[in-house]
């Protein structure tokens, strides 16, 4: 039997809190895109005909290219999903559009930052969505430590960055937006689809 205070109905239900907005660029968005084709259109299919090909092969239970093959289809459909989310979810801004005033010459998400460390050290990145971190190219999410510390900075501030070491004072030396070279899809080494078929 359900318990209810006198004089009051159900419980409202707790607020939905909106979902983080994935912010990103055009060459992220079309990467997460690429991936996701090649999941659909190549990876599972040829997956699903490995599975398929193993099941004929009589005893599931023992059959490894079964057990495989099974559980590489969950991990596909798994990450389709999520493909999927990051997408619907993606908010696409282009560092390299025209922008004018406050747009531009502060930082916000897609600018490229030159900046100076206290012991004079310069270095540059630039900030990206969660999707697109390169690590190689100092491309550096937006909701980073760092990048948090630079937003809203512009050239000639100084910003302090909390790190797990302790607070480190930065100079910002150059603040500009333009196109980010986002490092394409590439299907990856020994994907499914790029073997030889069963039977082949």
């Amino acid at each position: 039997m359900e318990f209810r205070p006198k004089g009051r109905g159900r419980l409202p239900a707790p607020e939905k809190k909106d979902p983080v907005k994935n912010y990103i660029t055009p060459g992220g968005l079309q990467r997460l895109k690429d991936e996701l084709k090649f999941l659909l259109t190549r990876e599972r299919p040829a997956v699903t005909q490995v599975v398929s090909w193993a099941a004929a092969n009589g005893d599931r239970s023992e059959n490894a290219d079964y057990q495989y093959g099974k559980r590489r289809l969950r991990q596909i459909d798994s990450r389709i999903r999520f493909l999927n989310k990051r997408i619907d979810a993606a908010l696409v801004v282009d560092p390299g559009a025209p922008r004018s005033g406050r747009a531009a010459a502060q930082i916000f998400f897609g600018a490229t930052v030159r900046y100076a460390t206290a012991a004079g050290a310069a270095r540059e990145i630039c900030i990206v969505g969660v999707d697109e971190v390169d690590l190689d190219r100092h491309h550096l999410s937006w909701r980073s430590p760092l990048a948090r510390a630079l937003m809203k900075a512009a050239e000639g501030d100084r910003v302090v960055l909390h790190a797990p070491g302790g607070k480190e004072q930065l100079d910002i030396l150059e603040v500009r937006y333009e196109t980010v070279d986002v490092k394409p899809f590439t299907e990856p080494p020994g994907a499914e689809s790029s073997g030889p078929r069963p039977g082949g």
